[in-house]
């Protein structure tokens, strides 16, 4: 069981995992797997499972009552996402990203911004307490 809800882990394909994201489309998958990868993590990728759906009421009717109308017709199937872990178990990504333990191929720390990919290339600033006065 995890110690909070920002360290999870659990078996993925009989590994135990350290869980990076759930619920991850495939183009994240790929910007993750590299990323990892390059930090020598050993990824592992399953698909999430389908969420479930809530069984339909059962409504007893009196004599001489209507019927309700049927249900609409059910969504259409969400797209694919994935479960992303690390066989690490221990890896926690926010300890990762503030920790400035992960860097990109180019050579720089791996910032909130560039891991959440709202930045494609990762402008790593010197924290504050490391600055000179």
């Amino acid at each position: 069981m995890a110690i909070n809800k920002n360290h999870e882990f659990e078996e993925l394909d009989g590994v135990k995992c350290g869980i990076v994201e759930k619920n991850v489309l495939p183009e994240r998958v790929q910007f993750l797997k590299k990323l990892l990868e390059y930090n020598r993590f050993t990824v592992v990728v399953v698909l999430s499972p389908p969420p479930k759906a809530a069984p339909a009421p059962v409504v007893k009717l009196a004599e001489g009552v209507e019927p309700p109308p049927p249900p609409p017709p059910p969504l259409p199937p969400a797209a694919e996402t994935f479960t992303v872990g690390v066989t690490d178990y221990t890896f926690n990504p926010i300890n990762a990203i503030f920790g400035r333990l992960l860097h990109t191929q180019d050579g720089h720390v791996v910032t909130q911004a560039y891991w959440q990919q709202k930045e494609t290339v990762s402008h790593d600033e010197v924290p504050y307490y490391e600055r000179g006065v």
